[in-house]
């Protein structure tokens, strides 16, 4: 598996978010400076985790965007099925699956390419949005310089 720029850069933005929105809202340009991005490509991202409802958005002087549950209740494999879709690693072990293998029930493979989802579901679901603020925060506390995220 491998994740499109989606999903790297909306994992980032969401850390930045969390980061950033504890005591008001966040603008779109202040994250995407932060985070040297296109302020459009940003645009994309944050509807697609807005639609998902990972982040809520105000209009007008004071508004931008926060996260829409506290950190410790967003996991890493919600945040990247919002902007990725499934982390399957093939069609036929999605599962939301609507596709009909000519093989199925017949394929000796399949077996595999479901541990391998199943482990990258373990993985990305057992990691919150909290744990990578607080490594944020502590690679940033005796930096001198900001650290990507």
């Amino acid at each position: 598996m491998r994740l499109s720029t989606k999903g790297r850069y909306g994992l980032q933005a969401m850390v930045d978010l969390g980061v950033y929105s504890k005591e008001r809202h966040i603008s779109l340009k202040s994250i995407a400076e932060r985070l040297s991005m296109s302020e459009n490509y940003l645009e994309q991202l944050m509807a697609l985790l807005k639609k998902n409802k990972l982040i809520v958005s105000t209009r007008g002087a004071q508004g931008g965007y926060a996260l829409a549950k506290k950190p410790e209740e967003i996991t890493i494999g919600e945040i990247l099925r919002a902007l990725e879709g499934s982390l399957a690693p093939t069609d036929c072990t999605c599962k939301t699956n609507t596709i009909h293998c000519a093989l199925d029930g017949k394929c000796v493979t399949k077996s595999v390419w479901e541990k391998i989802r199943d482990s990258i579901d373990k993985v990305v679901d057992g990691i919150t949005l909290d744990q990578l603020m607080e490594d944020y925060e502590k690679i940033n506390e005796n930096a001198s310089q900001t650290y990507y995220i």
